[in-house]
């Protein structure tokens, strides 16, 4: 089954632990009516964008304020972002992908550090976001014959898909859905050895966070708010959802640091109804 069409908004840059290709898994699990959405772990959105029509209103949180800015940059200004994008992309070079990565994140303007932003995701090794523990961006550039860097159509379609939606950077406690919304959460995976990936921000997710979540999320049960997450198929995760509806299922791994470590893993798709 294809995915996407030409007409389809989909997911501007990577993101690691993204879900475009466990997408018909998640769509067979979603709850039958849906009110309004709220995706407080966004990520590359994918999800978002598959099902944002179905929804009287979404909400888009993450803590990463850049990629929240390139959101909402994309939601305001379309216009001026692909121009930006357009003059990287004439001038990418590996020392341009270095002179950028540099000085990102001091960019004041929202346009301006939002299309760095996209640039260097779509250059950068593998498409991973990745920080070091001053918060700075430290991926080196990849290696791409056409690395994409301006896709307009879809830039224009995420902005058409963004006016009906509330983006935000803040925590997923945040956020207040009523009975009869729907919640997915897609957090920094509980870790499998060393292997997973937990550092979107300076700031980590670890097995409190995981505690605190699943909290969370009876919370919102109690509340009548349908909830589906996402996590590892770990020992942990399968006792502290143990009250919850969940199955494995098998995901696809595309953004890993070492190649070796690409392959399809084990997940744990977790419902409250």
């Amino acid at each position: 089954m294809k995915i996407y069409d030409k007409q389809t908004p989909r997911p501007f840059i990577k993101w690691a632990g993204g879900k475009r290709m466990i997408l018909n898994e998640l769509l067979t699990a979603l709850p039958v009516k849906i009110n309004d959405y709220y995706e407080p772990f966004v990520g590359g959105g994918a999800l978002f964008f598959k099902i944002y029509k179905t929804a009287k209103y979404c909400y888009l949180s993450d803590l990463n304020s850049v990629l929240i800015g390139s959101y909402n940059a994309i939601k305001t200004d379309t216009v001026t972002l692909i121009k930006k994008l357009q003059y990287h992309a004439l001038n990418h070079t590996t020392k341009y992908y270095y002179e950028i990565r540099e000085h990102f994140s001091q960019s004041d303007d929202l346009i301006e550090r939002s299309a760095k932003f996209i640039y260097l995701m779509k250059t950068c090794y593998n498409g991973l976001y990745r920080v070091n523990k001053s918060n700075k961006f430290n991926t080196p550039a990849g290696n791409y014959k056409n690395p994409g860097i301006c896709d307009s159509a879809n830039l224009y379609a995420v902005a058409e898909a963004l006016q009906m939606t509330d983006v935000s950077c803040q925590d997923f406690e945040y956020i207040t859905p009523k009975k009869g919304d729907f919640v997915y959460f897609d957090p920094p995976y509980h870790r499998v050895q060393n292997n997973s990936f937990v550092k979107y921000t300076d700031i980590g997710f670890y097995e409190q966070e995981q505690v605190k979540l699943r909290d969370f999320a009876v919370m919102l049960g109690n509340r009548g708010v349908n909830v589906m997450i996402s996590n590892s198929d770990t020992a942990f995760i399968r006792e502290l959802y143990s009250n919850f509806k969940s199955r494995t299922i098998l995901a696809p791994r595309i953004i890993n640091c070492k190649t070796s470590r690409r392959s399809s893993v084990l997940e744990r798709l977790i419902t409250n109804y």
